[in-house]
């Protein structure tokens, strides 16, 4: 990767999925990272913890997001931020739904095409 600015084409990025009806296109630098997630209806990203702060922003669709046991229902333009090492889940209310994370320092597991911290549920 270069050490100049350069534009994201998302058509471009490779996606991955982390897990059952979960993608992400995740496109970094040396310290940040973007993840542009999509979920299927009935898709879910269990509880779990990561020692990287998250943030994000809903834009498409309905997101339940529980942050430290905390549930809340977030719409398009609705964001939250996650401090490193606190349990959160996510799952779409409704329908599908799109969402923009962003990760410092970046998930090295992500970036090396795997999902390390999200357990099974």
């Amino acid at each position: 990767m270069a050490d100049v600015g350069r534009f994201i084409d998302w058509a471009k990025v490779p996606a991955q999925e982390i897990g059952p009806g979960v993608r992400i296109k995740t496109p970094h630098g040396a310290n940040i990272m973007l993840s542009h997630v999509e979920f299927d209806a009935g898709a879910s990203v269990p509880a779990h913890s990561h020692p990287h702060e998250q943030a994000g922003i809903v834009l498409a669709g309905r997101l339940e997001l529980t942050i430290a046991g905390e549930a809340r229902v977030l719409a398009p333009g609705d964001a939250y931020l996650i401090p490193g090492g606190v349990e959160h889940a996510a799952r779409p209310v409704g329908g599908p739904c799109r969402v923009l994370d962003i990760f410092s320092p970046i998930r090295e597991d992500y970036a090396a095409g795997r999902n390390v911290y999200a357990r099974e549920s």
